[in-house]
């Protein structure tokens, strides 16, 4: 639903709130939402569907609906499975960076395009159970929070383009008897080589919590602040960055007691 914030007519401090719109496009219960910029939002639902709307007239943009399907998100690890469990494509969290969106599906991390309006990167299995909290760091980087009291950073890295190999438009094609067909071959290649390939690596993993974490708050060079359901808080640091500083510290201070001799 779309409120619009109005100023009182008396002489009060106090707001009064409109309703302007509301969006019935979902099929689901809608469990996350983010503002990408003042002209763009997006919403996650229960059963996997990604809605991104358009702030300025309230209409739909784009969507995806299907996160779980490895026929559509090629380069992500098949999966044997009887059956979907609606937890695995639900739409627990969602955080973006203006250019792309970030979602937490399931288990898995999933990185949509807003002007590509695709998902161009995917971990499916980023955590043993349910990914709860995503936000995205400086230098392509992602942390992610789980059920399984993990917490994960990742990296999102582009992969070396391989030269384009022929698509077969068939089994039995009706004019080349197997053989590719030419133009299906072009316009592959030419969507290869104008597509960038990218893929979410483990770049770090904090152990340390016993249960669910259920969210995180990143403070920049200050480190990383971790809640969990085993009842405790953590403060995490950037234990490089902070060897960096202790080490500067250490020779400050021999330089101040003068047990510093610097050689040129």
């Amino acid at each position: 639903v779309i409120f619009r914030l109005i100023a009182s007519n008396d002489k009060s401090d106090g707001w009064n709130v409109l309703e302007v719109k509301r969006l019935v496009d979902h099929q689901d219960n809608i469990l996350s939402l983010v503002s990408v910029n003042d002209l763009t939002f997006v919403t996650g639902s229960h059963v996997g569907e990604l809605i991104v709307w358009d702030a300025f007239d309230w209409t739909k943009q784009a969507s995806e609906y299907n996160f779980w399907d490895s026929s559509v998100h090629p380069d992500a690890q098949p999966e044997i499975k009887l059956s979907q469990s609606p937890n695995e494509t639900s739409v627990q969290h969602l955080t973006s960076d203006e250019e792309c969106v970030f979602a937490a599906v399931g288990k898995g991390i999933y990185v949509y395009n807003l002007q590509m309006k695709r998902v161009i990167a995917c971990q499916r299995t980023a955590h043993d159970s349910s990914v709860l909290h995503i936000e995205k760091l400086p230098n392509r980087q992602l942390i992610s929070c789980s059920e399984d009291g993990s917490v994960r950073i990742w990296e999102l890295r582009e992969k070396q383009q391989l030269p384009a190999e022929p698509v077969p438009t068939g089994f039995f094609n009706m004019w080349g008897f197997g053989r590719a067909n030419k133009q299906a071959n072009q316009a592959a290649k030419k969507m290869q080589e104008n597509t960038t390939m990218h893929f979410l690596e483990l770049v770090g993993d904090l152990i340390g919590h016993s249960s669910a974490v259920q969210m995180f708050l990143y403070f920049g060079e200050l480190g990383l602040v971790t809640c969990s359901a085993d009842h405790l808080v953590i403060l995490w640091k950037d234990g490089e960055r902070e060897s960096r500083l202790r080490s500067l510290t250490l020779f400050q201070k021999l330089a101040q007691n003068g047990d510093l001799q610097l050689k040129y």
